[in-house]
């Protein structure tokens, strides 16, 4: 009986690329989107807040967004990335971009 040897290339595999979450593909309509949106502005940091308006500007379509705000897509895509805090210009271009509108309220005191 003769055994045969298979030699098999083995790559080294980044297991942040197996598991790749995008929120985008989950906010399905401006309920949702809105939700999510609420939820980073009530525990969020400034840059969290930021990437959570790139996820509902994803979901939306960048392009899209690009031409409401007159922004272009690559600074879209840097500004709301989650990484840096845009400036209050840009934040507010891109939530009257998407058709939101935030409201204020006082909190209850304790």
């Amino acid at each position: 009986m003769t055994k045969s040897i298979t030699k098999i290339a083995v790559k080294k595999i980044n297991i942040a690329d197996l598991f790749t979450f995008e929120v985008s593909n989950y906010l399905r309509d401006d309920e949702e989107m809105a939700l999510y949106l609420s939820a980073m502005l009530e525990d969020g940091t400034p840059a969290e807040i930021a990437g959570a308006l790139g996820d509902i500007a994803k979901a939306r379509g960048m392009a899209k967004l690009a031409e409401d705000t007159g922004l272009s897509r690559e600074s879209l895509y840097k500004g709301l990335s989650g990484e840096r805090v845009p400036s209050a210009d840009t934040l507010l271009r891109v939530i009257r971009g998407l058709g939101l509108k935030l409201t204020v309220q006082t909190t209850a005191h304790a």
